[in-house]
């Protein structure tokens, strides 16, 4: 698996993943602030599936061959 995710995405999306599932967990907003799990998920694996299906790479590295 290729990494997809750059630094600054990677913080915005555990930030805003936190951020909303601590709002779920503490009743502000709906069910739907769960899916903040799915963006921490991504964060902590540098990797975004919908990323490479769309062909989107935020990730300064270089791939290894």
């Amino acid at each position: 698996m290729k990494f997809n995710i750059g630094t600054i995405d990677r913080i915005l999306r555990l930030i805003l993943g936190l951020v909303l599932i601590l709002l779920a967990a503490n009743g502000t907003i709906g069910w739907w602030g769960w899916l903040g799990l799915v963006a921490v998920a991504t964060a902590l694996f540098r990797f975004c599936p919908l990323y490479a299906v769309l062909g989107i790479n935020t990730c300064p590295l270089k791939p290894r061959d």
